[in-house]
């Protein structure tokens, strides 16, 4: 199974999922260059929040790799017909005149995601990447179907079956029964249909065993999962690893007239815990309103010892800022993905 510093530190293993350029937009949105296909250095910076310098060090120590996924150095005429066809975003991006312009491809950006170590963003990427990576050796072979169109892959296979066995078969059934001369080729098709008719099936009860949470995936893979949870299993996830870890009198109370938090427990030493969970897309963030608000209901009307706010997604650095002077823990996905991996949290101890 491959892992994150596996990931950062073989080419061949970057080379196998080079393909997956569209998980750079679930972590966050790549802004490209009015062609619609590159984006500057600057830009790269942007996306990973780093310094250009940092890009461009990069650059130098990993050119060829990122040359052959499609890192390219514009100079002369091309650089010129560049900038003719991106002619806006020079006009307010670079008003000063440039001999060489670096451009990178989508599938050059992710591979800076699994060669830039110290940025959060790069992190996310690369563990979308290896939570992929495990749902694609985990399901059967066959079933190839991406995450996002599952849904979609259920009405038609229930269309398709619906239509073989209620229309084509018995049609088949009735051109057998007053054929002579083809009875032979018709039983065959016939045949042939409803084994399509059962792969169907087969199918359509994979695509729900995929769909559903397993409570056995590993770590790899545990970030798929929590993400895939709706926000009711989401807060009991978080009870159970509570519970794991040593805590008692764990209780869900989430929803309506909850207080402002999601769940309330005993540390393990008796100190009075309250937790709030959210569970967001990776590319949003915990703002520093979202926090304060929870202060409030942690601090003032529960009387929290320890106050856990915990979030699949980021926490702004104001919002961190403040949590961290409230005596707030901040669980931010990093932090969730080793907890739920059996690293316990410090503030239990």
């Amino acid at each position: 199974m491959i892992n994150e510093s596996a990931l950062l530190e073989s080419k061949s293993l970057r080379d196998g999922v080079l393909e997956r350029t569209d998980l750079l937009d679930k972590v966050k949105a790549l802004s490209l260059l009015p062609d619609g296909t590159h984006v500057t250095t600057a830009m790269v910076a942007a996306y990973f929040e780093v310094a250009e310098t940092v890009i461009n060090n990069l650059l130098n120590r990993h050119r060829q790799e990122l040359q052959s996924n499609g890192l390219r150095v514009l100079r002369g005429p091309e650089l010129r017909d560049f900038k003719e066809l991106n002619l806006s975003f020079y006009q307010s991006g670079y008003p000063q005149p440039r001999s060489s312009l670096a451009i990178w491809s989508r599938r050059a950006v992710l591979n800076v995601a699994m060669l830039l170590r110290d940025s959060d963003v790069a992190r996310q990427v690369r563990t979308y990447l290896l939570d992929m990576e495990y749902l694609a050796r985990t399901q059967p072979a066959e079933n190839p179907a991406p995450t996002d169109v599952v849904s979609l892959d259920h009405r038609i296979d229930q269309r398709i079956t619906h239509i073989l066995g209620k229309t084509v078969v018995p049609m088949f059934n009735a051109l057998i029964e007053t054929s002579g001369e083809h009875r032979k080729e018709l039983i065959a098709l016939r045949a042939g249909v409803q084994r399509i008719e059962r792969r169907l099936h087969q199918h359509h009860a994979r695509l729900q065993r995929l769909e559903g949470v397993r409570d056995d995936r590993p770590a790899v893979g545990v970030m798929a999962a929590m993400d895939a949870m709706h926000g009711r299993t989401f807060e009991h996830h978080i009870a159970k690893l509570l519970r794991r870890d040593g805590c008692t009198n764990v209780v869900v109370q989430g929803g309506h007239g909850d207080r402002g938090v999601d769940i309330i427990a005993l540390t393990p030493d008796g100190r009075r815990l309250v937790a709030q969970c959210k569970r967001f897309a990776p590319y949003l963030n915990i703002t520093s309103p979202e926090v304060q608000k929870f202060i409030g209901a942690a601090k003032v009307l529960h009387s929290a010892d320890v106050a856990l706010y915990v979030a699949t997604c980021p926490f702004t650095p104001e919002a961190l800022s403040i949590a961290a002077e409230a005596g707030i823990t901040a669980v931010h996905r990093g932090v969730l993905e080793e907890w739920s991996a059996g690293e316990p949290l410090t503030v239990l101890e």
